[in-house]
């Protein structure tokens, strides 16, 4: 009988290059994962160790594909979530009665939000412009603001209303979750119900106190971005 000699040292086996990013590959998706879970239960200030633990890599191996920490890992981790926002946010502009696709799109947010604490805290923060998850969430509060033109142009909105409004609901409604998710959670449908029922024009109204301006809304915004940890420009940077 003929004995064929070995193979070959390396032959029929894919080169230790290939292994080793396809190992690398699969580390990030784990991490993402992972990220996506922990910061849906705990919010985007949740521990960077806990992530690496549930994906089964080492922290300094979160940091090698994540190398500006929590900011970049809170950014591609989220952007599906977000995406989610935007096509809520395009759903409810195709609505014939734009009265009614706005209440759709505020309801839909506040579930958003109550279902995921990460997107909860992303709706109401501020990335630096660059990052595609910040694309996102701007686009989809431009769609929000185009709805609610229309919906005012309707006469469904009281006429005062603006988008920072919207803002501000969102702002409110993930402080009271955080402070009521576990004790009262009837109270964010209750807080929707109040927004909604202020927002709707007709009947008599007494008028609003100032809105805040853009440039307050996204200065709260950045400094909350700051306090959970996200790395961005601080505000005397901005204005310099």
């Amino acid at each position: 009988m003929t004995v064929s000699p070995p193979p070959a040292s390396g032959v029929g086996a894919p080169p230790s290059g290939r292994r080793r990013r396809a190992d690398a590959e699969r580390n990030r998706v784990a991490i993402l994962d992972s990220a996506r879970s922990v910061f849906a239960e705990h919010g985007v200030t949740a521990s960077l160790e806990e992530i690496a633990r549930r994906a089964e890599v080492g922290i300094g191996t979160l940091y090698r594909h994540f190398p500006r920490g929590r900011e970049q890992l809170v950014a591609e981790a989220l952007i599906e979530q977000v995406a989610r926002y935007v096509a809520a946010a395009e759903e409810a502009l195709r609505a014939p009665d734009p009265g009614e696709g706005f209440e759709r799109l505020v309801g839909q947010i506040c579930a958003m939000q109550a279902d995921d604490r990460g997107l909860g805290d992303m709706l109401v923060m501020a990335l630096p412009a660059g990052e595609r998850v910040e694309e996102l969430r701007a686009r989809a509060y431009d769609l929000a603001v185009e709805l609610i033109q229309r919906a005012k142009a309707a006469g469904r909105l009281r006429p005062d209303f603006v988008g920072g409004d919207l803002l501000l609901m969102m702002m409110a409604n993930s402080t009271i979750l955080e402070v009521t998710r576990d004790d009262a959670p009837a109270a964010s449908r209750r807080l929707v119900g109040l927004f909604l029922e202020a927002a709707r024009a007709g009947g008599p109204r007494s008028d609003l106190p100032p809105a805040p301006s853009s440039e307050e809304l996204r200065r709260a915004m950045v400094r909350l971005a700051q306090s959970r940890g996200c790395a961005v420009p601080s505000l005397d940077e901005e204005n310099a």
